[in-house]
């Protein structure tokens, strides 16, 4: 069977597009994991003694149909998402040229398979290195003032992406790629009242950048892009600063697991750098700086999102609504909380972390986060997001000792002794 599906890849070039197809089609099969045959899409991958690794044919090929028409382009998508989970396959799908191509083609309003592109985009960037090729990525970009999409990524252009007619005018300008898929990101929701999808604004949903999102602000480097004032439109650097993590924090309540999570755990790792929670707390009526640079962009307001996942339909004193944030006050009768086990523990963990500094421990008190955990802990069902909760509430409702009376000082989560810092159940972890 193996020898049969090795003659099947030099059809994977061949001029006539059904045949490709048909190769194609046959060798899907063996691209999950655990497939009998897998072993087939990495063989040489690996070089020998000190050779480096070189691309194979059958990658290379696959690589390109993702390129072609649509039903040979699908298949290409679905068998590279299937085999990047492959330590082996990474550098290849990660190299310039063809993470340039997969990024203009997410960015593209007008990409059918938008969607299996953000998945692969999802998987590489699992890894160290395509995170920070991905940061430092710039895209050529033809601004399109006159069309429904303000931009064109030129290097889009495939059989199921076409160039724009008129073409536009003008030389391409290389944009940094990061600030542009939030852009598309937040777009990818916007669907018409009608439900019809013809009339969205672009034709993928685009939710798998979220968990790109979250593999990103594992890093040092990647958090600082998160809190760092950007343009609010990347193509008009003269435009108002804002904070790229502002623009998902809300998406915290979207009915898509995929979505939510990653920008719940986006979120959870920028509040690992304790000099982030004034910017990451604040209103947006505010101004707010991160130390140790003195550009200010309005604050990211990520309160609300954070506790909206965790509150239910419990009534509270007027006195303890009046405390909430405004989008928290009189909750209806039917609101629900996150039903995934998983995000509710990213929540608390988030406000955890917002508490290692004596100014977000006051923030989180004169804000009602307690009377939202009091509920939620009433009703959870995890042993160990009650935990969590515990010890939440003991930072909050705790005395502050003399060593914490000072704003600057900061203090580890839970107040752990030296001895209990390998506590894998009480550890926070970047997700």
């Amino acid at each position: 069977m193996e020898a049969q599906l090795k003659e099947l890849i030099p059809f994977l070039r061949d001029k006539n597009p059904q045949v490709r197809q048909i190769a194609l089609s046959n060798l899907l099969g063996q691209t999950p994991e655990g497939s009998p045959h897998r072993s087939i899409f990495y063989h040489g991958l690996g070089g020998a003694g000190l050779q480096k690794p070189k691309e194979t044919d059958i990658i290379r090929d696959l690589k390109l149909l993702c390129r072609d028409q649509l039903a040979v382009a699908h298949d290409a998508f679905r068998a590279l998402v299937n085999l990047s989970d492959s330590p082996l396959l990474v550098p290849f799908l990660s190299e310039p040229a063809f993470l340039t191509f997969l990024v203009s083609y997410i960015l593209n309003a007008d990409s059918i398979l938008a969607d299996l592109a953000s998945m692969l985009l999802s998987n590489l960037t699992a890894s160290s290195s395509p995170c920070a090729a991905l940061l430092a990525l710039t895209v050529p970009i033809l601004k399109t003032p006159s069309s429904p999409s303000p931009l064109f990524p030129t290097l889009s252009r495939s059989g199921t992406c076409s160039a724009p007619v008129p073409y536009p005018p003008g030389e391409p300008q290389d944009t940094l790629a990061l600030p542009l898929l939030i852009d598309a990101f937040v777009e990818g929701v916007s669907i018409d009242p009608s439900g019809d999808r013809a009339s969205r604004k672009r034709k993928g949903e685009l939710h798998f950048l979220a968990s790109v999102f979250a593999n990103i602000s594992t890093s040092p480097a990647g958090r600082t892009f998160f809190v760092a004032p950007r343009p609010t439109d990347p193509l008009n650097p003269h435009s108002t600063n804002e904070y790229p993590l502002a623009k998902i924090v809300a998406f915290t309540e979207h009915q898509d697991t995929i979505r939510r999570g990653g920008v719940a755990s986006t979120l959870k790792n920028c509040a690992f750098s304790s000099q982030v929670h004034r910017a990451i707390l604040s209103p947006d009526t505010e101004a707010v700086a991160v130390p140790p640079s003195t550009l200010s962009a309005p604050g990211i307001d990520a309160l609300p999102y954070i506790l909206l996942p965790l509150a239910g339909p419990e009534e509270l004193d007027l006195e303890d609504q009046e405390k909430l944030p405004s989008a928290l006050q009189f909750l209806p009768s039917t609101k629900k909380r996150d039903p995934d086990p998983v995000l509710r523990l990213t929540h608390v963990e988030t406000l955890l972390l917002l508490c290692t500094t004596r100014w977000g421990r006051d923030y989180l008190r004169d804000h009602g986060v307690y009377e939202i955990v009091r509920g939620a802990h009433m009703e959870e069902t995890v042993e160990k997001i009650s935990e969590h909760i515990e010890r939440l509430v003991q930072l909050l409702k705790g005395d502050e000792s003399v060593e914490t009376v000072d704003e600057s000082d900061v203090m580890r989560v839970g107040g752990q002794e030296e001895e209990d810092d390998d506590d894998e159940d009480n550890r926070i972890e970047e997700v």
